[in-house]
């Protein structure tokens, strides 16, 4: 009787013990995925602070503080992909195993790339402006009086420079939207994949309820069983040594 309940208490002890194994990777793959969510909430953020820190920089001109701030948004870029590179490795880990995990984030930091070059694109031509608007540059003027300053720069307009002038930028217009339809296409790209990120946390969240809930419920009916046999071995131990009628039993 002894060694039956060892048994069962030792099977019971295994299979609770995997439980554990399998609720606490999911729960660390869970918190894993909720700290890249966070990661993504930061770039956002640092994406915001440029556009603001850019539109002053346009406005103002002051180029000091603008190059400043572009610094430090490359830092906080740096450490958020370091941070998802991390992750990525950990998700190919044999612990975890999660290779599908693993090319999702690596699928999101290809499009996070490709989103900060273009937009760093799309700064340097709105810095440089359409080729029509730029201010002339007078570095090689032969005059150097203002009185004398009718120069080369004012010369008479004919067809083919204003061809050129149009078809530069119509150049630089194509350039500019080809290059926001790029940034448009990564941010619809990161917004996929991020709903397959939310939806693989929702899943977890209820593959862990449901762990728990039927860990309470299996450990229950492991009592009942285990109270159940020891009754009837007990039983069959008291009837071989004809003590039956002294088993009374439970009040009900």
């Amino acid at each position: 009787m002894e060694d039956f309940e060892k048994k069962v208490s030792i099977k019971d002890s295994m299979d609770i013990e995997q439980e554990n194994s399998n609720c606490s990777k999911s729960n660390e793959i869970l918190n894993l995925l909720r700290k890249f969510l966070e990661i993504q909430q930061r770039r956002a953020q640092a994406y915001s602070k440029l556009k603001t820190g850019f539109s002053e920089y346009m406005k103002s001109g002051g180029e000091l503080a603008y190059q400043q701030l572009c610094s430090e948004i490359t830092v906080e870029f740096n450490d958020c992909s370091k941070q998802v590179l991390e992750m990525e490795s950990l998700f190919l880990n044999p612990d975890y195993c999660r290779v599908d995990l693993a090319e999702l984030l690596r699928a999101i930091q290809t499009q996070e790339k490709q989103k900060l070059h273009l937009t760093a694109t799309i700064q340097v031509l709105k810095k440089a402006g359409r080729p029509s608007e730029r201010l002339v540059n007078h570095e090689n003027c032969s005059f150097k009086k203002p009185m004398e300053h009718e120069c080369v720069h004012l010369q008479e307009i004919t067809e083919a420079a204003g061809t050129e002038e149009a078809e530069a930028n119509a150049e630089y217009d194509n350039a500019l939207k080809e290059t926001i339809r790029g940034v448009q296409d990564a941010v619809t790209a990161i917004n996929e994949h991020l709903e397959e990120v939310r939806y693989e946390i929702a899943a977890l969240e209820t593959e862990l309820c449901k762990d728990c809930k039927k860990r309470v419920r299996v450990k229950g009916l492991v009592d009942e069983i285990i109270e159940i046999v020891y009754i009837i071995a007990l039983n069959r131990i008291w009837t071989y040594h004809g003590l039956s009628h002294l088993i009374r039993p439970k009040d009900s």
